[in-house]
């Protein structure tokens, strides 16, 4: 079973190219770091709601999308 945190993780890198965007992009639209978003994406770095919630509005998606798995990561598993 994946843990939240790697759906997570695995989501934030899915939208984000599925936006065409570079973890620079990505970071600028969310006030982040560009270091920070790629921690997230290869390590699944521990966030706050506040930061589920700056990712999400930054890739212009529901927050829930984040922390919902998807048949891509389900197949991909």
């Amino acid at each position: 079973m994946m843990s939240l945190r790697e759906i997570f993780m695995f989501n934030v890198k899915f939208y984000r190219k599925r936006a065409k965007l570079t973890q620079e992009e990505l970071a600028e639209l969310c006030d982040l770091s560009t270091n920070y978003i790629g921690d997230i994406e290869r390590k699944g770095r521990k966030v706050t709601l506040d930061t589920i919630e700056k990712v999400s509005k930054g890739l212009n998606i529901e927050p829930e999308l984040l922390l919902s798995k998807n048949e891509i990561l389900l197949k991909n598993k």
